[in-house]
């Protein structure tokens, strides 16, 4: 059986705060505000594979409330939710992913961003397409207030 998950995540700028995106730390004026790391991109794979899964959501599983997560790598939240994935009999077939973000332009970053979500998903490269686009200064993104990013997935059962 072949799953499909669709996932959205957006953070607001802030002042001194790292900005991470796909695993990526990114040298900016700003960071993305959130009770982990904020990877805005991270948790919307997350999201993806989870709804896939009919598991809820990031906020189920890794609530703000709880500080195990303050400050947390979301790296290690997207091995974690694999590995519910996996418990529930289901491995990762193919992600795509969008960045919504006047800036900081990250295209040249695209492709370390896409490795790192292969690997912690356990899956070749070539299962994982990161892209980048702006709003053209519209919206919050195009008023540079935050970074938004969706991603879409397709899992099958092991």
């Amino acid at each position: 059986m072949i799953r499909i998950g669709h996932g959205y995540d957006v953070h607001r700028f802030a002042e001194n705060r790292d900005l991470i995106l796909g695993g990526v730390k990114i040298d900016y004026k700003m960071g993305l505000l959130g009770h982990s790391d904020a990877d805005v991109l991270l948790h919307a794979v997350c999201d993806a594979l989870l709804g896939a899964a009919a598991l809820g959501d990031i906020g189920k599983h890794f609530p703000d409330s709880d500080d195990r997560y303050k400050g947390i790598d979301s790296m290690i939240l997207l091995r974690h939710t694999v590995s519910l994935l996996k418990e529930k009999g289901y491995g990762v077939v193919n992600i795509d992913c969008t960045v919504i973000a006047q800036e900081p332009k990250i295209e040249k970053l695209t492709e370390k961003m896409a490795e790192n979500i292969a690997s912690a998903c356990e899956v070749d490269v070539s299962r994982v397409n990161v892209k980048a686009t702006t709003e053209e200064r519209l919206g919050f993104t195009g008023r540079l207030e935050g970074i938004s990013s969706h991603a879409v997935c397709l899992i099958e059962t092991l």
